[in-house]
């Protein structure tokens, strides 16, 4: 196997295996992820920055098992940014990715997705982001769809704004940027709640029962991110599936689209979506709610 190299903002970051085939049914190779971490860069790093990444690697390719990988291993380059997360008996290292090199460097790794903690560096048990996982049940994204209208409308009858993501698998996440204002312990409720009035409202599609046995054929509303140093996939990180499918930021009108998949953009089409509009999620930061009032709603 070959080893390259590729600069990313300013730094020559060595590929090993370059020419190893992550995606065997696509021919996507180690040297591609790169490349397209490279690419991306520009757009996802402000999702990225004062987030703990959590690693999920596939060195052998997603023919193989892959693992999550928490702790920055100790050969890991000086310039790749940690914090330090205190855990019950200990800490855990995490890598902070602030620059462009970084997100090459850990797709050297073989880490094909990347997940970031919802609470930033400083911050860890506030919360900036609330995600709602619609995880359906079957491959039916109309399904899919039609809960993610129907969270829409229960948060905006809380006067509650919502951004909407494909997960590049099978579902939407719907997302609230907060202000990192509350503990995560206290917002908790407030995000049960509104799942469990939406699972009522519609027996038949949505559901908040996490065993996939009494699920049925029904969407699972996840709310269990809304804990501890809990992670959802990165803004256009690419998944472990054929095809190389990358998590999207959508605005609302194509999530409800007839012709949107949650798989439907990948490495191969994302940059030409991106030379058409600029990221959808651009302004999430810009006028975040008060976590406050969530909490003082349950």
């Amino acid at each position: 196997m070959t080893t390259k190299t590729l600069r990313a903002s300013g730094r020559d970051i060595e590929i090993s295996s370059a020419d190893k085939v992550l995606f065997p049914d696509d021919g996507i190779t180690k040297m591609d992820l790169a490349r397209y971490y490279a690419g991306i860069a520009e757009t996802a790093l402000p999702h990225y920055r004062d987030r703990p990444v959590t690693m999920q690697r596939f060195p052998d390719g997603i023919g193989a098992d892959g693992f999550f990988q928490k702790n920055v291993p100790d050969h890991f380059p000086d310039w790749i940014e940690r914090l330090e997360v205190p855990k019950e008996g200990g800490v855990v290292t995490h890598a902070l990715v602030g620059e462009a090199a970084a997100l090459v460097y850990l797709a050297d790794q073989g880490c094909i997705t990347p997940h970031l903690a919802l609470a930033r560096a400083g911050a860890v048990r506030k919360p900036d982001r609330m995600v709602f996982d619609l995880d359906p049940s079957d491959d039916d994204f109309g399904k899919v769809q039609e809960v993610a209208r129907a969270v829409k409308q229960a948060l905006e009858a809380r006067g509650l704004p919502s951004f909407v993501a494909t997960t590049g698998s099978r579902g939407l996440h719907i997302v609230l940027s907060l202000d990192a204002s509350e503990d995560v312990d206290r917002l908790r409720p407030f995000a049960r709640d509104l799942a469990a009035k939406v699972a009522e409202a519609h027996p038949t599609l949505a559901t908040t029962e996490q065993r996939k046995a009494k699920r049925g054929d029904r969407v699972l509303i996840d709310t269990f991110r809304t804990a501890y140093a809990q992670t959802a996939v990165a803004p256009y990180a690419v998944r472990a599936r054929p095809g190389a499918p990358v998590a999207t930021p959508l605005r609302w009108g194509e999530a409800f689209a007839a012709d949107m998949a949650p798989d439907r953009y990948t490495i191969g089409s994302i940059f030409r979506r991106l030379g058409q509009m600029d990221d959808p999620w651009a302004g999430i930061d810009g006028d975040p709610l008060d976590a406050t009032q969530l909490a003082e709603d349950d």
